[in-house]
Order: C-alpha cells, then sequence, then structure tokens
C-alpha cells in the first residue's frame, strides 16, 4: 500500500483557490475539549522551553515540527477519531506559545534590567492585547498571502510542518527520536550546574596579560541542538561574530587600556581604573556596546530593506476585499478594534499621562500594523524562525525612544512605559509570523481558518501567562551580570542599553558608532549584519557550543553522504532528537532555576576533579555520543531506491 502524500500542488502550480487539501471533507474541524487541553499543555511547554532557550542564548525555533510530531502522539492515544485535524490544532497551539516567548523575552526582561519591576497583570493584559491586534492584521491579508500567492510565496516552515503531520500518519519514528533527545537533555541537565550541580559544564580558557583573551564553552544540550537545528552556514556566521570580539576587538582594547594611567576610570563606573579591567571588564564595559552599535545597524539595515516589502503588502492589505472562506471577516476585525482600544485603555493605567497615552498608543499601533504585515510576508519568504523580529522591534524601539527624548519623558519610569508598549510591538510582530505560518500548514491540510484562529488566540493567551510569569519569578536571575550569566539576554540587553543611554545620551557613543560602520561595511561585502552581531554580542561559551551542535550534523552528512535519501532522513530524524534536546535541556534547567531561587535546592560549590574542565570535557564528549548513535542508527527505508551506490 503506498503511502500518503501531499500533491505537487501543495507547493504550486494551481490558484490558491483551486487548490484541494490534504483533507477535502466539507466537515473540516478538528476540534474538541480533549484537543484544547492537549494544546494547552503543549502551548505551556512550548512557550516555557522557548523563553528558557531565548533568554540562554537568544535564539528561538519554530515549534511547528516539534507540535507536529507531539500532537501526532497525543491524538493517537486520546483522540484518535479527530486524526490529522486534530494533530493541526495542536501544532497551531503548540507555535502560539512558542510564537509568544520568541517575542517578549526580546523586550519584557528589559524592564528588569533598567531597574524596574514587570506587573504581572500589565504584562499579561498587554500581551493579550497583542496578540488580538495581531490576528487581526494578519487576518486581513490571510486571501493575499496565503491564497492569491500560494507557490510563490514558498512558507518553507509551514510545508515542512504539513509533511511532518502527513508523515505522522505513518509511524512514529520522530516521535522517538524527540524522546530519546528529550532524555539526553533533561539528564545531563539535571546533573550539571543548572540543576544539582553534580558536575562542571562550563569549559574555560584565558590568555596571558600580553595577549588577553578568553575562551569558555558552556556543554549545553539546548545550545547543541539549537545549532543541529540551525546548520553550519548560520552557526559558522555567529560564530566569525565571536571569533572577532573575543579574539580581535578584546584583546586590542585590552592592550591600550594595560597602558591607561591611573587616572582613567571607566566610563559607567568611576571605582573602577580602565587599567584594572580583565578580560570580562573590558568585554562588558567597551566591546559589548560595539556589538549593540552592529545589532542596531542590523536593524536599521532590515527596516530599509523591507520598506518595499511594507508597500506592496499594504496595497495588498488594501486591495483584498474577502477571505478565502467567502466571509466578511466579521472576526478578524473585531480582534483588530479590540486590540487598538485595549492597549489604549490599558496605557491609561500603566502610563498614567494622556499624552504619553496618545503618543505611546499611535506609534505602537501604526508600528506593530506596518510590522505584523511585513512579519506574516517574510514568514512566507524564510520561515518564522528566521523571521528578523529582534530587528523590526529594535527600530521601532529607537523611533520611540527618540520621541520620547525629544517630548522630556526620560526617567527611568518613563523608559519603563515605553518598553511597556515595546512589549505590545514585539509580541504582534512575532505572533504575525507564528500565525501567518501555522494558517499556512493549515490551509495545505485542509483545517478550518476560523477554528485555527481560536485556538491559536488561546494557546497565545496561555503562552502570555507563562512568559510574563517566568520573567517575575527569574527577576533576581535575569539581574545577576559577569562573564558567564544565568541569561545572557543579548536582545533585551541591547533595547535597554540604548533606551537608557538615549534618555541620558551617556552611552560610549564611539563604540556604538564603530558597531554600526562594521555593520555598514557587513553590508557592503553581502554578509548577514544580524548574525554576525548576535555573535559579537552573545558570550562566546554560548556561540561555541551552537557550534559544535553543527559540526555533530555535518558528522551525520558526511558519514552518510553516499546514499543522500539515508541522509537526509537522519538529518530529519536529527533535528527531530535535536527538538527532544531543546524541550528537555530547558524545561529541566528551567526547574532546576526555580528550585534554586525558592531554596529547595542549595547552590552547590564544586571542587576537584568535579569542577574541573577535564570533567566538563568527559560530559561533553558523552552528551555528543549519545546524540550521534541515535542518529546514525536511523536506517534507510527498504522501498526507498534512491540510493547513489546503484
Amino acid at each position: 500500500m503506498a503511502k500518503k502524500q501531499l500533491s505537487k500542488s501543495a507547493y504550486g502550480g494551481v490558484p490558491g483557490d483551486k487548490y484541494v487539501p490534504f483533507v477535502s471533507e466539507k466537515d473540516n474541524k478538528g476540534g474538541s475539549p480533549v484537543i484544547m487541553i492537549m494544546g494547552a499543555i503543549l502551548a505551556i511547554i512550548f512557550a516555557a522551553s522557548t523563553a528558557y532557550s531565548g533568554m540562554k542564548a537568544g535564539l528561538t525555533v519554530s515549534a511547528g515540527i516539534p507540535g507536529a510530531i507531539l500532537g501526532s502522539g497525543m491524538v493517537s492515544l486520546f483522540a484518535r477519531k479527530k486524526g490529522i485535524l486534530g494533530v493541526n490544532l495542536l501544532q497551531g497551539m503548540s507555535s502560539g506559545g512558542e510564537a509568544i516567548a520568541s517575542g517578549m523575552i526580546y523586550v519584557l526582561p528589559a524592564i528588569v534590567l533598567i531597574g524596574s519591576k514587570v506587573n504581572l497583570i500589565t504584562g499579561f493584559l498587554v500581551g493579550v492585547v497583542a496578540v488580538l491586534f495581531s490576528l487581526g492584521v494578519s487576518s486581513l491579508v490571510y486571501n493575499y498571502l496565503i491564497v492569491q500567492e500560494h507557490g510563490k510565496l514558498l512558507y518553507p516552515e509551514s510545508m515542512a510542518i504539513s509533511e511532518a503531520m502527513v508523515a505522522s500518519e505513518t509511524g512514529g519514528e520522530s516521535l522517538k527520536m524527540m524522546g530519546i533527545g528529550f532524555g539526553i537533555g533533561g539528564i545531563i541537565t539535571f546533573m550539571t550546574t543548572q540543576f544539582m550541580g553534580w558536575v562542571n559544564s562550563m569549559i574555560s580558557f584565558k590568555g596571558n596579560k600580553s595577549y588577553r583573551w578568553q575562551m569558555s564553552t558552556e556543554v549545553n544540550p539546548m545550545l547543541l541542538g539549537i545549532g543541529f537545528v540551525i546548520g553550519l552556514d548560520v552557526s559558522m556566521t555567529i560564530m566569525a561574530g565571536s571569533i572577532l570580539a573575543n579574539f580581535a576587538i578584546t584583546p586590542l582594547i585590552s592592550y591600550f587600556t594595560s597602558m591607561a594611567g591611573s587616572s582613567a576610570h571607566v566610563w559607567n563606573d568611576s571605582a573602577l581604573l580602565v587599567n584594572q579591567m580583565d578580560v570580562s571588564g573590558v568585554s562588558g564595559n567597551y566591546v559589548k556596546y560595539i556589538g549593540a552599535g552592529m545589532m542596531l545597524g542590523g536593524g536599521i539595515i532590515g527596516a530599509i530593506k523591507l520598506i518595499p516589502a511594507i508597500t506592496a503588502s499594504i496595497k495588498s492589505t488594501l486591495d483584498a476585499r474577502k477571505s478565502a472562506n467567502g466571509d466578511s471577516n466579521a472576526n478578524g476585525m473585531i480582534s483588530l478594534l479590540a486590540g487598538i482600544i485595549g492597549i489604549f485603555v490599558i496605557s491609561i493605567f500603566f502610563a498614567k499621562n494622556i499624552m504619553i497615552v496618545i503618543v505611546g498608543g499611535i506609534l505602537a499601533v501604526i508600528l506593530s500594523f506596518l510590522f505584523v504585515i511585513v512579519s506574516a510576508r517574510m514568514a512566507g519568504t524564510i520561515g518564522a524562525s528566521n523571521n528578523p523580529v529582534s530587528g523590526m522591534t529594535i527600530a521601532s524601539l529607537v523611533i520611540m525612544t527618540l520621541i520620547f527624548a525629544v517630548a522630556g519623558w526620560t526617567s527611568t519610569s518613563h523608559i519603563s512605559i515605553l518598553l511597556t508598549f515595546g512589549v505590545f510591538i514585539v509580541t504582534a510582530i512575532s505572533v504575525g509570523s507564528g500565525y501567518m505560518q501555522t494558517q499556512k500548514a493549515s490551509f495545505i491540510i485542509g483545517g478550518n481558518k476560523n477554528e485555527m484562529a481560536k485556538y491559536y488566540a488561546v494557546a497565545g493567551t496561555i503562552g502570555t501567562i507563562v512568559v510574563v510569569g517566568m520573567t517575575v519569578v527569574l527577576t533576581p536571575q535575569l539581574r545577576i551580570t559577569g562573564a558567564n550569566p544565568p541569561f545572557a539576554l543579548p536582545q533585551a540587553n541591547l533595547i535597554a542599553a540604548l533606551t537608557q543611554g538615549i534618555m541620558s545620551n551617556k552611552l560610549p557613543w564611539v563604540m556604538v558608532i564603530a558597531g554600526l560602520v562594521i555593520s555598514v561595511v557587513l553590508l557592503m561585502w553581502g554578509l548577514p549584519v544580524m548574525t554576525i552581531a548576535l555573535g559579537f554580542y552573545l558570550p562566546i561559551s554560548t556561540t561555541s557550543i551552537i557550534f559544535i551542535g553543527a559540526l555533530v550534523r555535518l558528522i551525520v552528512e558526511q558519514v552518510s553522504k553516499h546514499n543522500k535519501a539515508l541522509s537526509d532522513k537522519r538529518v530529519q530524524g536529527g533535528v527531530s532528537l535535536s527538538s527532544g534536546l531543546i524541550a528537555g535541556s530547558s524545561i529541566i534547567g528551567l526547574i532546576g532555576i526555580f528550585l534554586h531561587i525558592f531554596n529547595v535546592i542549595k547552590t552547590r560549590t564544586l571542587t576537584g576533579f568535579a569542577a574541573s574542565n577535564e570533567m566538563a570535557w568527559i560530559v561533553m564528549a558523552i552528551m555528543i555520543i549519545a546524540v550521534i548513535i541515535p542518529i546514525l542508527r536511523v536506517k534507510e527505508d527498504p522501498k526507498d531506491e534512491t540510493s547513489e551506490e546503484k
């Protein structure tokens, strides 16, 4: 019996309104109370794990594929009659929880970093109205992006999600690999300093006084999994930024600071002499601001490049009249109006200044409207995982910060208000790409558009509760700084530094401008500015383990290169296993941090061999071997005769 598969028309070749989906029955609803409960569980899992990984590394991965894999297993156990339509809703709710976290973690922790507190109720309400606003805006462009542009906008991740849902009907290999990955990630995280603290998880080396550098690698299954998923090209580009920062710029600045006299003080710490800074001091007080300038430049460049997309998307929105389902999009308009009214009403309570409410609210709505449309369109070209959400957010917040500064709203409380509007913007932008990616997958499978919108809104609400709650509970951890903080928070640190610096005019502008110049040079060379800037800004302990994860994928590909079909199958198995690594490590790590915060587990001080680099190397070797073996045990399907050996 032949396996079911998507038709060629799923990838184009026919007009969108003539496309026959995988499930073509008129009754295309897959929802039920059981599906809703399972979807809520998945939304919680992916919101928590994405928030954790995003705050640790500044990188997130779309939850659509792992959501489809886990959803297929859950439906087969508890809701078999709902079939692939039930799985479709579960992947949508997984994506809904993940999209909230992928946006909020860029801005929400910045409120903590400037010295303010995140209000649980305010954060929740702002997140919810952002979800409603984004769903409303996205509904305006649904017919154009999903139906009219079928086959033209590829939506690569949507097609991968659709293929995963179809494949899930034929077997549970992907689910098995995810389970293995979850176990590996959870066990290693449980043993290391993130949880019990039995073994060292940081490999560190330092250079001498004449050439000061520091190299470190965190033995982290989650980051290894991210590296495997994003592949060698992206991880190598990120690593290039880290090498430039840690082995060129930092030693160079350290060389000159060592010559400074006893009267030269660090720009933001009058008690610390410039010539007394160690490598971490040079990196934290100077080099990171070059990285901030690079990321700012990347955000501005990205926004400028999107002007044609903004123009085309707005035009198509004005031209669109009816959705693909033939209705008048009443629910979408209600959602949009609720979001607009909601942000103005809520801002009255957290801003308490009518002029700030009017100016901030109008700016937030206009910028969000533009970038949600762009974000929804970008998901169709590069996928939600690669969408430059942080770049669009940085550009938006720089505009708002300059206007706030001109108006004289420059106190810490004003910056907190500004960042709260920023939470609305970034959440809306992130949801725009995640939601449209989900709806495209639903369109390919044959799900109900309006049903998906309702389930996605529920998942977004749940995700908002999870992320805001995590931020409130983790506030003490988020404020820890140093060479290897518990959370790197690259985007949040950048946004906090930029907004405070612009308001006070106390940024080290020479460093920021140098970063801007570097971003322009990278653009002229045709290099990915934002990716290199992220590597420049992140701790090398993070980027190096991501790079190792990509090397593991390269090993798998090279071992299997004689047979393309087998290589593809092993890589897909590795992606499933990596999704498990990310979920297992982040969830267990998050539980560990909570237990440390509430003193259920006492922080251990490692000594002797357990604290050595050698121990960390052993854990690293065990982790890599444990990951590679199950991937290489994946065998070729006997029915597949595409072997290059024939």
